[in-house]
């Protein structure tokens, strides 16, 4: 029973569990999974010259490894290099559901699913780990397009850098439902409930007399 329990949920660590609405959070690894599943955007935050930095970016999951790109010159991705054993990082995922509108100004607030991960960024020197984490970040972005697009020639190689980051330590905070009015507010005049937020694609655009457009595109037209 443990060791199933192990698989189906990540174990939470000090750095895991909040502080403040511990109800909310998760660490079951399907919900994980399907909530990276779902965005390509995250925020990669380390620590430069003894100072916070946030970097939106592109990642990509490839099981129980996410990965990140970007140039060779790119501080993070040159400091995980020259670090040897890569960097502490905390890489976070959001996704809006809904804007919750309440009676009150206080009680106003968001349904979301966010993950977070802590851990190590190593350098990816793996010529071959290399070559499929820039398949991955391909097919997060659009399924299907690594199949239909040329692949990185040496040169282009040479000038990307990859870091992995194993998730070990994850957690998910999650909020959904109505507005939590206090009970004294009720009867007040104000509209409440919830404003859904959801991302769509729009039609794709092609850029010249181009072939037909794909299967993996044809959803969004």
């Amino acid at each position: 029973m443990e060791n199933a329990m192990s698989e189906e949920m990540y174990e939470p660590t000090e750095r895991t569990v909040p502080t403040r609405g511990r109800d909310r959070a998760s660490y079951d690894r399907a919900l994980v999974h399907s909530i990276l599943d779902e965005g390509y955007l995250c925020h990669l935050g380390f620590v430069r010259d003894g100072r916070p930095v946030v970097l939106p970016t592109l990642y990509g999951r490839s099981g129980e490894r996410l990965y990140v790109h970007g140039s060779t010159g790119s501080r993070p991705l040159r400091m995980a290099g020259a670090a040897g054993d890569g960097i502490p990082v905390c890489l976070t995922v959001t996704r809006v559901d809904g804007l919750v509108l309440a009676k009150s100004a206080f009680h106003h607030s968001m349904n979301y699913r966010s993950v977070v991960v802590h851990g190590t960024a190593r350098d990816v020197l793996d010529e071959a780990e290399r070559a499929a984490a820039l398949d991955v970040l391909v097919e997060q972005v659009v399924p299907g397009r690594s199949a239909d697009s040329r692949r990185a020639n040496a040169k282009e190689m040479a000038a990307t850098a990859v870091i992995a980051l194993d998730l070990r330590e994850v957690s998910v905070k999650l909020r959904t439902g109505g507005p939590n009015d206090d009970p004294a507010d009720l009867d007040l005049p104000y509209w409440s409930g919830v404003v859904p937020v959801s991302e769509t694609l729009g039609t794709p655009v092609p850029a010249d007399p181009s072939p037909a457009l794909p299967d993996y595109l044809a959803a969004t037209a």
